[in-house]
């Protein structure tokens, strides 16, 4: 019995060899998505569900009686809250996640320590190791990132245009 990759040089395959449309291939993050659909439905019933036992029986037991207006509005505020997280959470995880030293190119910060020419910057909230095209740069002006050398960043200040290479 022979083994083989799904993955192919680039085209996507079954175990039987036959190529996959590309819109099956999509599927998967479309089931993903539909099958946490489904839970946070199932979920919010659940747990509406439990605020009507409640309701019903526990809270009369301890001598509390809320109007069924009220328990109402509990619900369909739970329901909004249950379809607003749901919301943002699927935002969040179709999000590409931006890492590595490539991805900072472009981005502005400050300098925290002069730049003669390396020093500390300040982007994203991180402190970085980072090395001026712009020779001394001081504390506290803003910087653009333009590259990267190992894992200093390159800079120079922001708002400065690129020098014109026509010569």
């Amino acid at each position: 019995m022979q083994i083989k990759p799904f993955l192919l040089l680039g085209k996507a395959e079954n175990i039987d060899n036959q190529p996959r449309h590309p819109a099956i291939m999509k599927q998967g993050n479309q089931g993903k998505m539909t099958a946490r659909l489904i839970l946070a439905i199932v979920s919010t019933s659940l747990e509406e569900a439990a605020l009507v036992v409640i309701w019903r029986w526990g809270l009369p037991q301890l001598g509390i009686q809320i109007p069924l207006y009220v328990l109402i509005i509990v619900m369909v505020a739970w329901a909004a809250y249950a379809v607003v997280t749901f919301w943002i959470v699927t935002r969040t995880l179709r999000r590409k996640a931006v890492i590595g030293l490539p991805a900072m190119v472009g981005s502005k910060g400050r300098v925290v320590s002069q730049l003669a020419p390396e020093g500390q910057v300040m982007i994203r909230g991180e402190l970085w190791g980072a090395e001026s095209i712009d020779r001394n740069i001081d504390s506290g002006e803003q910087v653009m990132v333009v590259g990267q050398d190992g894992l200093k960043l390159v800079v120079r200040k922001s708002g400065m245009e690129k020098p014109s290479e026509n010569k």
